[in-house]
């Protein structure tokens, strides 16, 4: 009968052997045999897996058939090794040409019934950039409504999910930063924010909006609106009496020296600046005159100048009198010049009621004083405190 080493089988001998000899066999009825296949292919008994096949059980019935072992029923379940180690584009299709760059653990995204579609994305598998896949046809790219950066989309985004982002690396922007600092995409400016251009990055940095590099050529307003003593720094308690319009006269990169002086800003007299101090006063040599700047001068220059004669006077030891015309013009005929002689002053001008008694102003006639007689030149009297 069968040996103790007989394969296990059936008893219908015939099936398999001939009535001459036990060995060899016919052939053998694998319909008559009980075992599993590695119980006879074992590469003793009966050919057994060759030294390349690929690593798997050794249920052969899984792939092949009692026919022939190829062509073969492939069977991914009875599979021991990775998927690569047959998926190699030799034993068996591997990636193709156009595949994203990723790893060869083909498992971490495909199953064993087909390639497509796979199952998940294993982002760790991926070698290549984000953009290599993501590019709006291998798989989602970005949106119409994205704002404008490069394609480095892991410097923002992760691997779990698009939104919400992890962070936002302003370097890899290319917009302006108000086409997403618009108050909708993301932060723009607020409520209280000085009137300015959309240029946010002139005075901002990509770290935080505090502290800012002002930069003045994107404000929108008045120097006022900022600098009015509380937001930033306005006029100070010595500044002279002016409107607010500080550009008329300053510029943005310093408040002193200032850039020119628009005298129609001014509020106060001119006198309050003009005093020698905060601005250009009268030369040593100018005549005493109670008379505004501006009622003679210009604001261009002060000199050529328009005199306004009414009212001016002389004041020698605080002795108020009148301008005599020869203080100032050397005569009546033109052209008219300039000198400073010693001055006369024409006492009989106001002095003429007190000129009644011959005998204390000798000289006169009809007890008054001659009009030619200069009582403080080469007379009697001398001018002093307001008295002779």
């Amino acid at each position: 009968g069968k040996s103790p080493t007989h394969i296990s089988t059936s008893n219908l001998c015939s099936d398999c052997h001939n009535s001459v000899a036990w060995v060899p066999t016919d052939t053998v009825d694998h319909t008559q045999v009980v075992g599993a296949c590695s119980s006879c292919h074992n590469g003793t008994v009966a050919t057994g897996k060759h030294a390349t096949h690929i690593s798997s059980g050794d249920s052969c019935d899984d792939c092949h058939t009692t026919a022939a072992w190829i062509p073969a029923n492939f069977d991914h379940v009875n599979i021991t090794g990775n998927c690569f180690s047959c998926h190699d584009g030799v034993t068996a299709t591997g990636k193709s040409p156009a595949h994203i760059s990723t790893s060869n653990l083909c498992e971490d995204c495909h199953n064993s019934v087909a390639w497509v579609p796979a199952d998940a994305v294993d982002h760790t598998q991926v070698i290549g950039t984000c953009s290599s896949c993501h590019n709006g046809t291998v798989a989602t790219g970005k949106s119409p409504a994205h704002i404008s950066t490069s394609d480095v989309c892991e410097d923002c985004h992760n691997n779990v999910a698009w939104v919400p982002a992890n962070t936002v690396d302003h370097t890899q922007v290319l917009g302006t930063c108000s086409s997403c600092h618009n108050g909708t995409v993301a932060t723009g400016k607020h409520p209280a924010h000085i009137a300015s251009g959309d240029n946010c990055d002139d005075c901002h940095t990509t770290v935080a909006w505090v502290p800012a590099n002002f930069d003045h050529t994107n404000i929108t307003d008045n120097c006022q609106s900022c600098h009015n003593g509380t937001d930033a720094t306005g006029k100070s308690p010595l500044h002279p009496l002016t409107t607010g319009v500080c550009e008329s006269c300053h510029g943005t990169t310093a408040w002193s020296p200032v850039i020119t002086v628009d005298h129609s800003q001014v509020i106060g007299s001119c006198s309050s600046c003009h005093d020698g101090v905060i601005a250009t006063g009268r030369n040593p040599g100018h005549f005493i005159s109670p008379r505004e700047c501006n009622e003679c001068h210009e604001t261009t220059a002060w000199i050529p100048d328009s005199w306004m004669h009414t009212g001016l006077s002389y004041e020698p030891l605080d002795h108020a009198i009148n301008f005599a015309c020869t203080v100032c013009h050397q005569s009546n005929s033109e052209p008219v010049t300039w000198e400073s002689p010693a001055f006369i002053p024409d006492c009989a001008g106001c002095h003429a009621n007190d000129f009644e008694s011959e005998n204390a102003h000798n000289g006169g006639s009809s007890g008054t004083v001659s009009q030619n007689r200069n009582c403080g030149d080469s007379g009697c009297h001398r001018i002093s405190s307001n008295s002779f």
